[in-house]
């Protein structure tokens, strides 16, 4: 009904391959924790649902607007949906843990998000208005707005039924642990569109870190150029995409091949070590972007950067494995200013694993994640670069479950 792709602002994200990233395969859930929640449900009006998100009670950050995935002409179907009394999704929504009454979005933040902007009134409100567009039943609602249907007698009758439609909500309430969440997050799907578990990182995570990672990945120049990205992904995977670097470049060592672990872990200590490492992780970030400008500069074509090369040409396909040893070593200034000058060389270097090595062009592949797969890319990849470049080079090895640093 909402989320065709005639209806969403899609980002460019067809040409990522699906790989590297989180998935239930890194969630170790135990069974007995599902009958430990209580699941509610409730039919809240449309209007208690407003009053929900106006008093905060509803985790709906008003940043995520920068996010939007909806076009005003969906947003509208939403609310001509609702004024008719046809069937919608339910929202999903799991009570906070520390605040009774108090919730995080599950499912429905794109729902949530219409009903919040459509209810706004005020010229000062940070939710800009909703005027509806593009109905195709209801035609004579185009143009207005919800102060239109409250202040003009003539519509008393669409006031009442948006206000008192009642929408199914489902709250989950003394759930076990986070995985858990993840858990009912990655089962869920909005028509054919897969959440992203960053979304639900961001609400269960917040600080300074995951507000600067959301603010640098909508900022960056770079990552929108090596996404293909016209606007922030609505998924927030190029947050995840920070995130992914700041993990790698802090925390390699305690990888252990689970990829939610390591990424919420990072948040987690990127957050509390914020006030006294502000400095040092603005500097990374900014070297994130210095390392993506050069990969694309080597490859020549930011469509076809960090992509695996298949002996004739290189796929085209985005690939966060690729991604992370190209970052991991020239976000290093010192790596970076010796290969310069020198990207022809280290491209044909790379052209040469993918067609040689085997198992340097698996570990792109598949089963990414694994600790073997990792540390194969990133040993091999850092290997050939010290062939190349008369700089030192610290490369990670991985030997016996033991993480290692041998100087090249």
């Amino acid at each position: 009904m909402i989320e065709s792709k005639e209806e969403i602002n899609e980002s460019l994200f067809e040409n990522i391959e699906d790989v590297g990233t989180e998935n239930e395969d890194d969630i170790l859930q135990d069974v007995s924790t599902f009958s430990q929640a209580v699941i509610w449900g409730t039919d809240w009006t449309a209007e208690t649902i407003n009053s929900q998100l106006l008093k905060n009670n509803i985790d709906l950050f008003p940043k995520f607007q920068r996010r939007d995935a909806w076009s005003n002409q969906a947003k509208s179907k939403f609310i001509e949906s609702l004024i008719l009394g046809l069937p919608i999704p339910q929202i999903i929504l799991a009570e906070k843990t520390n605040s009774r009454g108090k919730y995080i979005v599950i499912d429905g933040k794109q729902r949530l998000l219409t009903i919040r902007r459509f209810f706004s009134i005020k010229k000062d409100d940070e939710f800009v208005p909703l005027k509806l567009s593009g109905l195709e039943i209801l035609t004579h609602l185009n143009g207005k707005t919800y102060k239109n249907l409250r202040d003009e007698s003539q519509f008393s009758e669409e006031l009442i039924q948006i206000e008192n439609q009642s929408i199914r909500t489902v709250v989950l309430k003394n759930w076990p642990n986070e995985e858990f969440l993840f858990t009912v997050f990655l089962r869920l799907n909005t028509g054919s569109i897969k959440l992203s578990p960053q979304e639900l990182r961001q609400a269960l995570h917040p600080g300074p870190f995951i507000d600067f990672a959301d603010e640098f990945s909508i900022e960056s120049e770079q990552i929108k150029l090596m996404l293909n990205l016209k606007k922030p992904d609505y998924r927030m995977r190029d947050v995840e995409i920070v995130i992914r670097y700041f993990a790698n470049k802090y925390f390699l060592p305690f990888y252990d091949g689970n990829l939610k672990k390591h990424f919420d872990n990072t948040v987690k200590q990127l957050n509390d070590l914020w006030h006294k490492k502000e400095e040092v992780i603005r500097k990374d970030a900014q070297l994130l972007n210095d390392a993506i400008d050069f990969v694309i500069t080597m490859y020549g074509d930011s469509k076809k950067a960090f992509s695996k090369w298949n002996g004739n040409s290189f796929q085209g396909n985005f690939n966060r494995a690729v991604f992370d040893i190209m970052v991991y070593y020239f976000s290093n200034e010192d790596i970076l200013n010796e290969a310069k000058n020198k990207g022809d060389e280290i491209l044909t270097s790379f052209k040469n694993l993918c067609e040689n090595d085997s198992d340097f062009l698996e570990s792109f592949e598949h089963t990414t994640k694994s600790m073997e797969n990792t540390f194969k890319r990133l040993t091999t990849w850092g290997q050939a670069l010290s062939n190349i470049l008369d700089v030192t080079i610290d490369v990670p090895l991985y030997e016996n479950g033991l993480f290692l640093i041998e100087e090249m």
